[in-house]
């Protein structure tokens, strides 16, 4: 049996070829510097592909994935359907098909079409949608869980589910989607709460290299978790359980619910280590990772028949 590696990911950053603050070159070295693995450039509706240069500026890591956002603003811009394109070949013009629904399926198909993933990007970002329309759209692998741009509503509001609501709303409609943590970042020069920085959210993949096709099926497999800190050391998914453990944080203490249908917590539990099995009727199980000192994980769902 092969050896698998963790290795840590962004497919969510902007450059000067959108509207980001740094060129393609500075936000490859950030993310270089700080210790990724793979990267993802995913510019509005601008396949910017970066390649590195010869003799001293050849690097290993990090691996460049290409990506874009493919971005389509309605109804004059109050509402925003944003998707992301990751590992595809050729450039994905957006469609605007004039409602959200349609507009999240149509672009969905193109991406797909074009050999890439389709991530959807921050459902509350302008309040445009939320798990009432993703879970009626086909063809999606991803949905973002954390996104760290400060404008985009993480976590709701009365009346208005959080990421985390959507995305049990759509497990729990039969729609099978794995959850992200991205940076979305825009800003690379100043940091503040109120900016879009790098280094707030990211995957860990687990695969049998560090390769373009290796990462992206691991991710199509759902062999990975989302993280804004939190590490987690060993993770072990059967049929019936989930096991992890994670790496200590300060002296943080790690709360670890398993949740099911309908966003039910079925089990929480405290401590470094949690597990759960799985009585069958949950329709899928997730743990959902919270450190007292603030960082978070998210494993993906166990799907259970």
């Amino acid at each position: 049996m092969p050896r698998l590696s963790w290795y840590k990911g962004n497919i969510h950053t902007h450059t000067t070829e959108s509207d980001g603050d740094e060129t393609p070159e500075r936000v490859v070295r950030w993310y270089r510097r700080n210790g990724y693995d793979f990267l993802v450039l995913s510019d509005h509706n601008h396949l910017t592909l970066f390649e590195y240069g010869r003799g001293r500026r050849r690097f290993k890591r990090p691996l460049m994935i290409p990506g874009e956002e493919v971005s389509v603003n309605l109804y004059g811009g109050s509402k925003r359907v944003h998707i992301n394109a990751i590992g595809i070949s050729s450039l994905v013009e957006p469609i605007d098909a004039t409602d959200v629904l349609p507009t999240l399926q149509a672009n969905v198909n193109s991406i797909v079409a074009a050999g890439g993933i389709a991530s959807i990007n921050h459902p509350n970002y302008y309040w445009s949608f939320d798990h009432r329309e993703i879970a009626q759209v086909t063809g999606a692998t991803l949905l973002e869980v954390f996104n760290g741009h400060p404008a985009v509503n993480v976590y709701g509001a009365p009346g208005r589910p959080s990421y985390e609501e959507i995305w049990d709303g759509v497990l729990s409609a039969g729609r099978p989607i794995y959850g992200v943590a991205t940076d979305d970042s825009h800003n690379y020069k100043v940091f503040r709460p109120d900016l879009s920085n790098p280094g707030r959210g990211w995957l860990m993949v687990r695969a049998e290299r560090l390769s373009q096709d290796a990462i992206i099926d691991s991710i199509v497999s759902g062999d990975f978790y989302a993280s804004t800190g939190v590490v987690i050391s060993e993770l072990r998914v059967s049929e019936r359980e989930i096991f992890l453990s994670m790496e200590p944080l300060y002296d943080s203490v790690f709360t670890t619910r398993f949740i099911g249908r309908e966003g039910h917590v079925y089990a929480e539990v405290t401590g470094a280590e949690a597990s759960y099995a799985a009585r069958g009727d949950e329709g899928y199980v997730r743990a959902s990772v919270t450190s007292s000192t603030g960082p978070r994980a998210w494993t993906q769902p166990l799907f259970l028949s």
